[in-house]
């Protein structure tokens, strides 16, 4: 398998080091990717280079996953238009752990296969190297003019916040380029890949170990292409921010929508970016979804097959349930299968209702309860004209007796009451 030509047809190749392909070439090869440890999460954002470094064992090569404990402590200035905030060991270590079961879903790391991953943190040779020591060693080796030069120092020095630079993140690449250096040495890295916005930080990397090792020394560069949506907006910026890998920042459900939401040419892009199908298999589903787009079969399998990767197939057909709940014709038995969590994010955002306990525990009728107690409905009249029409329902079962009681048996969970008008209007009822 040729790792830069799975690359260029999933549309994941930039720039490339002349020599790169190559050196990959010649046998086993390791590289690493940074990621950067500020939440104690991946999001997708992050998904494109974890997709770069699984493709790449897959080729046979060796993948290792940096994670920026002491870079992250500083900040990069690259595609930034201010200073972040620095965090600390602990909240570091922390963060570097839940990134690593994150990235055990991508990655074998537990193998005794020869190109077996590896997670390093930078912060475990940066701790105790003396920064007299660091630019004696280090910095003398690459000049400002060189470090100016570079596109996410000039943007930030001619950017029009007026923030300009501080000597902490203007050093952000001596010390990028520092871990390329170490972990040539000591891990025989011979290719960094990441993102475009760090392709000058990466041949930082390169440079340095060229004047440090000598011209023999050979190291390479990839990267790939920031990723975006058809119509130029951020990719992985929803409403409500990030959309996290930890279930707990957002929900599998949620994480499905996203997927299932894209455009079609998104789609058509983000299926060979964020899945591991093969050519054939992708370009047969293109072709299927061109004959029939309304029913939107790339969105569908990307979803499925990235869902099922990051959280799991139980998770996935959960998801896919609680899909058909709310925008198909989704059953009670279905409603009730679903767990807490995901009940409430397929819901989220619908209008909300309070009602105690006691009143449901003694039964109190329908048309009391929506019209009277809650204002669900603003009048009986209308609630009646509802149910004649067939069209309410309660916990996705049709409703059309008038005297219905609501009682214990209703709830969902022992706390909820779905409430449907029409095909699109739902209420919840939440019991306290």
């Amino acid at each position: 398998m040729n790792f830069v030509e799975i690359l260029k047809w999933r549309g994941m190749l930039q720039d490339i080091m002349p020599g790169t392909e190559e050196q990959l070439q010649k046998g086993m090869t390791s590289a690493y990717v940074g990621i950067d440890p500020t939440a104690d999460s991946l999001h997708i954002g992050h998904l494109v280079s974890v997709m770069m470094l699984k493709h790449f064992q897959q080729a046979g090569h060796r993948p290792i996953a940096l994670i920026g404990g002491a870079t992250g402590m500083i900040g990069d200035p690259s595609m930034k238009s201010a200073e972040r905030n620095l965090l600390g060991e602990e909240t570091l270590r922390h963060n570097q752990e839940s990134i690593r079961k994150q990235l055990a879903k991508f990655l074998d790391f537990d193998s005794d296969a020869p190109n077996a991953a590896k997670l390093v943190n930078n912060y475990d040779w940066m701790k105790d190297y003396s920064f007299l020591d660091f630019i004696r060693d280090i910095g003398k080796h690459l000049t400002v003019n060189y470090m100016m030069a570079k596109d996410s120092v000039k943007k930030r020095l001619n950017g029009e916040s007026n923030t300009g630079l501080s000597f902490t993140e203007f050093s952000y690449q001596l010390l990028q380029g520092y871990d390329y250096l170490y972990l040539y040495q000591n891990e025989g890295v011979r290719l960094q890949m990441g993102g475009s916005d760090q392709w000058g930080n990466i041949t930082t990397g390169t440079e340095l170990i060229r004047r440090k090792l000598g011209s023999e020394a050979e190291a390479f560069a990839l990267v790939c292409p920031l990723i975006t949506k058809a119509d130029g907006g951020k990719f992985g910026k929803t409403e409500s921010g990030n959309v996290w890998l930890d279930s707990k920042r957002t929900s599998p459900y949620q994480f499905y929508q996203f997927w299932l939401n894209t455009s079609d040419s998104d789609a058509q892009r983000y299926i060979k970016i964020f899945t591991l199908l093969p050519k054939e298999e992708i370009d047969l589903l293109v072709e299927q979804h061109n004959e029939i787009p309304h029913n939107r079969i790339l969105q569908k399998k990307l979803a499925e097959e990235i869902t099922v990767m990051v959280h799991s197939k139980e998770e996935f057909e959960m998801a896919a349930e609680a899909s058909q709940i709310l925008f198909g014709n989704g059953t009670s038995d279905q409603l009730r299968k679903l767990d807490e969590n995901t009940f409430l994010s397929v819901f989220e955002g619908v209008p909300q209702f309070e009602v105690s306990k006691h009143e449901i525990e003694t039964g109190v009728n329908i048309i009391e309860l929506l019209v009277e107690k809650l204002g669900i409905f603003p009048s009986k009249a209308e609630l009646k004209r509802t149910l004649l029409a067939n069209g309410l329902s309660i916990n996705k079962d049709k409703i059309t007796n008038q005297e219905l009681i609501i009682d214990i048996a209703c709830l969902i969970g022992g706390k909820y009451i779905l409430v449907q008008k029409g095909k699109k209007n739902y209420f919840l009822i939440i019991v306290r």
